[in-house]
Parts: structure tokens; sequence; C-alpha cells
């Protein structure tokens, strides 16, 4: 039994899919197959039923996933105490981001955090706010990069940066309707946005609820999984979305697409961690570069 075998375990049982654990992991739907089918041959168990397309965790699966998660948690801890004893900045660190994060935010500070600690191995996965928390606080990831609003009270949060939301519409999109001088009339517009549990969609709901209707009185013509197919699509001539200015500033600049004006309030991006883990010395250095604003906050 090794300990790749139980992140696995837990990736996919916490998911209850094969698939979405591998990519969560960053390891093909194979290899995470293979682990999970070693661990059963070797200890002759059945941790899971597999149930159509998908898999449930059997009776004995439940009993071991607490067990498993707390190999896991003792392992990082011990892993700690070494890096803290030889005060090395080294070992790995897996950063799980929101979409916008990951894509346009997060690529050059990680870079240059390489620079400055070479020993340290980084692995990012990707995925709305829900997701990015959840593996927070199941511990597949040692920390979170989110723009929208967290519900756990285990985690800690802090503002490394803010963003500028921007709507848009095609350059060749008719004019846009009033309610009054700055505000469009939202119920007439044709809306392109992304799937629930993102930030995004949430500053829409947001602003609904500011007019007094909700999300189900727009017009939502399509919900798409990543920004650059929502900016392609409002770019095709198919509506009008919410998103962030780092997504679609050079398209607005080159006249693809247009801002309206609409009064929109700036949001955080945060770094999330959970409470009860002790971070290493490569957490707190990553923390530290990236200008984690630690006032008003307890990490």
């Amino acid at each position: 039994m090794t300990l790749d075998q139980l992140r696995i375990f837990v990736a996919v049982a916490e998911r209850g899919h094969m698939t979405k654990a591998a990519e969560l992991l960053g390891i093909s739907q194979s290899a995470a197959s293979a682990a999970i089918r070693a661990l059963e041959e070797q200890h002759g168990v059945h941790l899971f039923n597999r149930v159509g397309r998908n898999i449930e965790l059997a009776q004995t699966g439940h009993r071991f996933l607490p067990e498993a998660k707390a190999v896991l948690e003792r392992a990082a801890a011990a892993r700690n105490v070494l890096e803290h004893v030889s005060q090395t900045v080294a070992g790995s660190l897996s950063i799980a981001a929101s979409l916008t994060i990951a894509s346009y935010w997060l690529p050059r500070r990680l870079a240059s955090f390489h620079e400055a600690y070479p020993a340290v191995r980084l692995s990012v996965s990707i995925g709305n706010t829900r997701q990015v928390e959840a593996s927070v606080l199941d511990g597949t990831a040692d920390l979170g990069l989110v723009e929208g609003r967290t519900e756990s009270d285990i985690l800690r949060r802090a503002k490394v940066d803010t963003d500028r939301l921007m709507l848009v519409v095609a350059a060749s999109h008719p004019e846009i309707v009033e309610t009054a001088p700055g505000r469009p009339d939202i119920r007439g517009l044709r809306w392109i946005i992304r799937e629930g549990g993102s930030g995004t969609r949430e500053v829409l709901e947001d602003l609904a609820r500011r007019e007094g209707i909700s999300l189900a009185d727009l017009q939502v013509f399509l919900v798409l999984p990543s920004n650059e197919a929502v900016r392609q699509a409002v770019e095709a001539g198919a509506g009008a979305t919410i998103i962030s200015e780092l997504v679609v500033g050079r398209a607005v600049a080159e006249g693809s697409l247009r801002s309206v004006p609409l009064e929109l309030p700036k949001r955080d991006f945060a770094m999330i961690t959970h409470r009860d883990r002790q971070a290493s010395l490569a957490q707190m250095a990553l923390k530290a570069h990236l200008g984690a604003d630690t006032k008003g906050s307890d990490l």
C-alpha cells in the first residue's frame, strides 16, 4: 500500500467518479483504475461497487475511507516536521485554482516562484470555486485560489489580488436598452454564462437580485464550462456575458468585443487553506510570494 494509492482512493471516493478524480490528480483514468485495482487485489477486498458508468463505495470502502484520510494527513504532518527542522523550502505543493486565476493570473507567478524556490514541485488542478473549495476541504489540494465566495467556515481565506469584471457584447451587437443611465436592461439581453459554482455566474446572480429578479427571469441562451468558450461565443454575436477583464481586455482593446457601461463590484482573488492543517515551509513561501494579505484573516 502506497501513499499514491491512498490519495487516488480518497479522490475517487470523494467524487464517486474515476475520470473526475484522475483529472483532479493530473493522472490518466487508466492509471487511477490500475491503482484502485492493485489496492483491492493486494488485500483481497472490493472497495467500490461498479454501478453502470459510475462507482460507489462498498461497505469495506466506507470503513477504509477515514483511515486512508488519516494516514495522508499524518504523512503531510510528518513531511512538515522534517521541512521545519531542516528549514529547507522543498517538497511538493498541490494547488487547486479556479479557471480565471489558473489561466490568466497564476502562470507567471508560479514561474517566478519556481525561479526563487526550484526545489518545490508544483501541481495545479483547475475547477470552479465550489470544486476548489471541496479539494482543499478533503485534502486533495494543499491550498486553493478562488474568485468566488466560499461557504465552509473550516477554511482560512486571504486576499491575493483584485479583479475587475465587465459586461461585454460583440462589437456588432445592437445598442442596449437602459432602464436608467448606466443600468442596461438585463432582462432584454440574451446571456451566455458559466456553469453553477463559478464566480462570474455568482456575480450575475447578485446583479439579478439587485434588480429584484432571479437568474431564471433572464434569457440564458447558453451555459459553457470555460471562459474561452464564453468569450468566443460572445464574439460570435451569441449574446452578452459578465466576465473578468483578464479574459476579455485584449478583445475589447482590439475591437472584437464592446464593453457595456455598468457599475460592477470588484472581486477579490483569494487564497484558501484548511484551518486544521499545518502549513509547510513551501506553503508559507508561496503565500508570501503571491502576496496573501493576512490582515483581517487568520492565515
